[in-house]
């Protein structure tokens, strides 16, 4: 990956997150629903996965503690009026360490390429989400470059012992162009 000259990334934040990565996808037509308060019909849809809902409320979680841990790395005690998340431009490094297969060779590196492991980019959808409602940023639009990489346990230098991942956060500040 090249950068602009001018351009400064600086590391803010590591999220670990331990459980099961879950894609977000589809959504399935559950049906109509009155809106109360605008009395509008509107159509109901359902995430498809049983598993997103879990995933993100981890990662929501993780991200308020390692939110919480910085700020006491950084000034010595618990944040009084909640901590501040990230804003402006950001990047995002995330390494997703996903469930191997039975069926994949033991001694051998193997590539995550399989549907059980999960779309790369539906990983990334249910992880951003999981940040922003967890106040690691101010809004998941603010994330302007991603680098993300599946790996199985202990297959990549970044991989977890077991299924999850590690998130890194920077601000960029400087020329873009």
């Amino acid at each position: 990956m090249t950068t602009a000259p001018d351009l400064v990334r600086t590391h803010r934040l590591t999220i670990v997150v331990h459980g099961r990565p879950a894609p977000q996808g589809s959504k399935r037509y559950a049906g109509h629903r009155l809106n109360a308060a605008s009395g509008r019909v509107s159509a109901v849809l359902v995430e498809q996965s049983k598993r997103v809902k879990p995933w993100r409320a981890l990662v929501t979680a993780a991200t308020a503690n390692a939110m919480t841990a910085a700020h006491i790395k950084q000034y010595g005690g618990y944040p009084l009026g909640g901590v501040q998340p990230l804003d402006g431009p950001l990047e995002a490094d995330i390494v997703f360490t996903v469930l191997k297969p039975a069926s994949a060779p033991k001694r051998k590196r193997t590539w995550p390429t399989t549907r059980h492991s999960g779309d790369v980019d539906k990983l990334i959808r249910s992880t951003f989400d999981g940040i922003a409602d967890g106040g690691g940023v101010v809004d998941d639009s603010r994330i302007i470059r991603v680098t993300a990489t599946k790996a199985f346990p202990g297959e990549h230098p970044d991989a977890l012992d077991q299924p999850g991942a590690i998130i890194r956060l920077y601000t960029l500040t400087g020329d873009p162009s």
